[in-house]
């Protein structure tokens, strides 16, 4: 088969779905931003494409996001119509809707089957754009009309996928039925075989030292520092972490932008806004056994999770970030908030410990209570493990439900272009 992928930053959740297919004999081709020449990858041919507008002025903020999704779709379609005018004709399409990409390619192709990756759907309930009232500005009321046009991209996309995938039941979760119907729950997979536990495990640190498993290591995660993924509550525990174990190393990883919800104020990041908030409560000797290391390696980073004693993971009610269950797979013991995304991978007291996201003190309270009781960390994370290689495994789970799903798709017939 002639398979297209879109993604603006292929491979994306692709990454092994995409080089299986081309391995089983598949032409696969991908047309993506990251690139600016064409090249192979892995056996898929990937080729770019550009984007040329800009956003105009007056526009209503409300629908700035879905303004940004029409631009790249034009710029996707017209990428695509050069490929067919070349002779191309994908028996199927795979793409990420998320940024408006796939938006116009069923008029393009109107004969391909097309297979998306739903995310998220944007709910704008009191447990999404409320969960959190310490960031809720004036403009909450009508927050939540914006939050609700974000899923203008959403609904475009409804009669354009013939099948969709979700990574959790919870995303999927957020889709309104009609979507749901045509939803497979498949995870993006962990490469379990690769994120093992490792007793030898060693990571050196910006000052030149090292940790191992024999330190008192806490971890905490995210892609950037940011209030959505607990950053705030993580830090304002720390003074009384720090006092109350007094031979622990905290290992921060995350960057200084935004990758979701809420910029903070002009000029200013929220990792330096909660330093500068909790510092002053923190003694000088104390401080020094906090290490930002901002984005790592990921050889570095499965090093730190397997010299992790306790790993940290919060998150607002969102997608559940592919290092909690790398974490799981490392074994370590994880203390993660009582969140819906959160129930779906860790059971309290059976592979993790849950506590309530705005909950600092219970925090403490979990992470000592672990850093104290080896071998309750280490049956937490041999049943942390065990979950995710049963579940998860990229190996003997995900990628062979993914390429069913991809069988699947082959043998649909293909919807016909909405209104």
């Amino acid at each position: 088969m002639k398979i297209l992928f879109i993604h603006q930053n292929f491979p994306g959740q692709y990454k092994h779905l995409a080089p299986a297919l081309a391995a089983a004999g598949h032409q696969c081709v991908a047309l993506t931003l990251r690139v600016k020449e064409p090249q192979t990858w892995k056996g898929v041919r990937l080729l770019p494409y550009g984007i040329k507008r800009k956003q105009g002025a007056g526009i209503h903020p409300w629908v700035l996001d879905f303004d940004t999704k029409v631009i790249r779709a034009e710029a996707c379609f017209h990428a695509a119509c050069a490929l067919r005018d070349q002779g191309f004709s994908p028996d199927i399409i795979v793409g990420h809707p998320g940024w408006g990409e796939t938006m116009f390619l069923r008029d393009v192709w109107p004969a391909a089957r097309i297979g998306l990756y739903y995310e998220l759907y944007h709910l704008s309930g009191s447990d999404h754009v409320g969960f959190d009232a310490e960031f809720q500005t004036k403009a909450s009321e009508t927050e939540k009309l914006r939050i609700r046009l974000k899923n203008l991209n959403n609904q475009m996309h409804y009669k354009i996928g013939d099948l969709g995938i979700s990574p959790t039941e919870f995303q999927a979760g957020t889709f309104p039925p009609e979507f749901r119907d045509k939803i497979s729950v498949i995870h993006d997979g962990i490469d379990t075989g690769h994120v093992v536990p490792n007793s030898e495990a060693l990571l050196q640190l910006p000052d030149g030292s090292t940790v191992t498993r024999n330190d008192e290591v806490i971890t905490f995660v995210n892609r950037n520092l940011e209030p959505y993924r607990g950053y705030h509550v993580f830090m304002r525990a720390l003074p009384r972490l720090l006092k109350e174990r007094p031979n622990a190393k905290v290992l921060i990883v995350g960057g200084d932008e935004v990758s979701y919800g809420a910029r903070p104020p002009k000029g200013q990041s929220w990792k330096q806004i909660f330093i500068d908030e909790v510092r002053g409560r923190i003694p000088t000797q104390n401080w020094e056994r906090v290490h930002f290391l901002g984005r790592i390696p990921y050889d570095k980073f499965i090093a730190l999770l397997q010299v992790s004693r306790v790993h940290v993971y919060l998150t607002y009610p969102f997608v559940l970030s592919w290092s909690l269950f790398e974490a799981m797979s490392a074994e370590a013991a994880i203390v993660a908030s009582n969140t819906a995304p959160l129930k779906e991978a860790i059971r309290h007291g059976e592979n993790g410990r849950l506590v309530d996201f705005f909950d600092g003190e219970a925090l403490v309270d979990e992470v000592c209570l672990l850093a104290e009781d080896a071998e309750m960390r280490t049956t937490l994370g041999q049943a942390a493990r065990r979950h995710v290689v049963e579940n998860y495994d990229l190996q003997s789970v995900c990628l062979p439900r993914q390429m069913q799903w991809i069988d699947r798709l082959a043998n649909m017939t293909a919807g016909a272009v909405g209104d």
